[in-house]
């Protein structure tokens, strides 16, 4: 079944309002323009001896800047800044996602006390959903341990593929985060992995028209992605 009767995401914890100056503007077939002081840093995938992601990690952190260029086409040799090489490669950005809100193209999966969604060409293939027997068959279980590993594995989906709901309040169960911008860095892939958009920040495309605004989200920056301006975890492929 799918579920319409949900809180909207436009709603979803966002209890900080952000400046108006603040959002990611996809260019033509060139880069992502972001304004408004955002944080950047490195958000490294840890793993244990079994392959199993488990948390994430801060690395590099980078100065705050009113403006700046993230690299779309995965080609810059300035990464993760965009040094023009899109158009020397002439790379083709063209945007393929379909600006349907979430809800309306998630399947569900009911369990005892809780929902999850699932909008699976988000998938940024970040991995926390498969630990201890993998979130689809956790979430029908009824008892602590498997509603925890719910909560943690729905959460650490940075793209926001999997999201949770209480049953009986209707709502989302979401992290909370600052307005933020993470570079994924996958060690068990030995890849660079999506641009991690977190904390509601409006991504606005080549025509002008908001994308749905979102608590977290994950953005192609290899270029490859076949529902661009969004990852669908072609880095790792």
């Amino acid at each position: 079944m799918r579920m319409y009767w949900v809180v909207n995401f436009q709603t979803i914890n966002m209890k900080k309002m952000i400046p108006g100056n603040t959002k990611i503007e996809v260019t033509k077939d060139g880069p992502y323009l972001v304004s408004g002081d955002l944080p950047l840093s490195e958000q490294w995938i840890v793993t244990n001896a079994g392959g199993d992601s488990l948390e994430y990690r801060e690395g590099k952190k980078y100065p705050a800047q009113p403006q700046y260029a993230l690299c779309r086409c995965g080609q810059s040799a300035n990464k993760p800044f965009c040094d023009g090489t899109h158009a020397k490669v002439r790379f083709d950005g063209t945007e393929t996602d379909s600006h349907e809100p979430y809800l309306k193209q998630a399947g569900t999966i009911e369990g005892p006390t809780m929902l999850l969604t699932d909008q699976e060409n988000l998938c940024a293939f970040a991995r926390f959903c498969d630990p201890k027997g993998k979130i689809w068959n956790l979430v029908k279980q009824d008892n602590p341990e498997a509603r925890k590993l719910v909560k943690h594995e729905a959460g650490h989906c940075p793209a926001g593929r999997l999201v949770i709901w209480d049953k009986t309040t209707g709502k989302p169960i979401e992290p909370e985060f600052e307005p933020s911008l993470g570079l994924i860095e996958d060690t068990e892939k030995k890849v660079g992995g999506p641009i991690w958009v977190r904390g509601g920040i409006p991504v606005v495309s080549a025509d002008g028209k908001t994308y749905e605004i979102r608590n977290r989200l994950t953005l192609c920056r290899c270029g490859s992605s076949a529902n661009k301006p969004f990852c669908d975890g072609s880095h790792a492929a």
